[in-house]
């Protein structure tokens, strides 16, 4: 694997289709994969799963929902402060969902996405080679304190949730051509614990809270599926919603995942700031990363850019970028300037030699 460009996700354009005629003429030929940009309701990520999933759910009890605009009821949160939260009916020992393969959404909307994005590049659009990107957020991700706040609510609800969420992806594996196809883990919560941001819960023991659903999640796919994830800082309220004063928790993440996948990690894409210091870059000199091509999410303040990469590059000499996060909560019209910005990048990243040989 060894193009220069990685797509998070999400897109906010209104079909699949919309998505890869615009972003996949100008940047197909840099790209490994293609997501169909998150579409709908996915544009909201695991907010979504509030309102679409656990809110209809008889074993889950709404505590809080978004405040209603005048009145009219209101789904997405305008802020942290206006979240959904849950709890676990009383009685509920262990909470189970429905209609396996199918209760979350994700094969659906990846089995009929994948539909245009082989139809769009059988005509072209996209270079023969590039897979069809999924990306599905890790269990910790979802079900988290923030959403389940009653103490011992986490422990009803992920094992449950996995189980449906392992139905999903291989429902995907089965009704899209393994050659085809990409699956990206999707890591916000779990990068935000293990650099300590999460309330009443230590640093310390973060990495085994957090890497047991990778290898679990990672056993049943195949090998021929390529396999990536993305480690976030957060954008919901702003990004980024968290800035670490370095990179060395978020490696070693990196590290332990690539170690508990038990096969090969196609790519792991690392956010980064806009800041020069080496003191926040030099931890990626200690990246164990084997056959795992990096993506750095370097993508963000042009004019910084080259800076930036070059101080990258000192500890980690070849690596393709990203955009620091999916591009969901911004405007459609400024998807121009982003196509822009990663072509610039591209510009920008062969001029000083980070880019492996492109075949």
């Amino acid at each position: 694997m060894n193009k220069e460009l990685l797509l998070v996700g999400s897109i906010p354009l209104p079909t699949a289709e919309k998505v890869i005629t615009t972003f996949g003429p100008p940047l197909g030929r840099y790209l490994y994969s293609m997501p169909d940009g998150e579409i709908g309701a996915r544009r909201w990520w695991v907010v979504r799963l509030s309102f679409q999933v656990f809110n209809n759910h008889p074993d889950m009890e709404v505590l809080k929902r978004p405040t209603r605009d005048g009145d009219v009821e209101r789904i997405t949160p305008r802020n942290r402060s206006d979240m959904w939260t849950f709890k676990v009916r009383d009685g509920v020992e262990q909470v189970r969902f429905g209609d396996p393969g199918t209760r979350l959404g994700f094969a659906f909307d990846a089995i009929n996405s994948y539909f245009v994005f082989k139809t769009l590049r059988d005509q072209g659009l996209l270079p023969p080679e590039v897979r069809f990107q999924v990306s599905i957020p890790l269990v910790n991700s979802v079900i988290r304190k923030s959403t389940f706040t009653v103490e011992g609510d986490l422990e009803r609800v992920r094992p449950g949730y996995e189980e449906a969420l392992k139905a999903e992806m291989q429902n995907i594996i089965s009704n899209i051509p393994n050659q085809d196809l990409a699956i990206q883990f999707d890591c916000s919560h779990e990068v935000t614990d293990v650099n300590g941001g999460i309330p009443g819960e230590p640093m310390e023991g973060a990495i085994e809270r957090n890497i047991g659903q990778i290898k679990r999640l990672s056993s049943i796919i195949p090998q021929t599926v390529s396999l990536g994830l993305h480690l976030c800082f957060g954008t919901f309220g702003g990004w980024p919603r968290f800035a670490p004063a370095t990179l060395a928790p978020t490696v070693a993440f990196a590290n332990a995942a690539i170690h508990a996948a038990g096969r090969r990690l196609d790519w792991v894409n690392i956010p980064t700031l806009d800041i020069t210091e080496d003191s926040f870059f030099a931890p990626l000199a200690d990246l164990n990363y084997r056959e795992t091509r990096v993506f750095l999410g370097a993508i963000h303040n042009n004019p910084t850019l080259e800076a930036r990469l070059k101080v990258a590059q000192k500890y980690l000499p070849k690596f393709g970028l990203s955009a620091y996060c999916g591009f969901g909560r911004l405007e459609p019209d400024a998807m121009a300037g982003i196509i822009e910005d990663h072509k610039l990048a591209v510009t920008i990243g062969r001029k000083i030699g980070i880019f492996d040989q492109i075949n």
